[in-house]
């Protein structure tokens, strides 16, 4: 989960994961919507993938990206157990 956080620090990956929240891209059209060298956003995508927030699939001869959902979902679910309160004198959820 430290890779997870890390990743999520930045808010150009930031920007990435929302690009992709709209549809899966290449890192071609991702570079597009950034001033920064294409080099640097393929840097940001392999700390994004080694994170787990991003998943790739050759499709020809272009890798296309799209979010992992599934580490959302185990975040959301960590961040909500924060939420449940112990009830002092039986340690039993409220």
């Amino acid at each position: 989960m430290n890779d997870t956080f890390k990743a999520l620090a930045d808010p150009t990956r930031r920007k990435i994961l929302d690009l992709l929240k709209e549809k899966d891209m290449s890192a071609g059209e991702i570079a597009d919507h950034f001033t920064m060298s294409k080099p640097s956003i393929s840097q940001h995508l392999k700390l994004l993938k080694h994170a787990g927030l991003v998943q790739d699939e050759k499709q020809g001869q272009y890798i296309i990206y799209s979010l992992n959902t599934t580490v959302f979902q185990e975040l959301v679910s960590w961040a909500f157990g924060f939420t449940q309160l112990k009830n002092d004198e039986t340690g039993e959820s409220r």
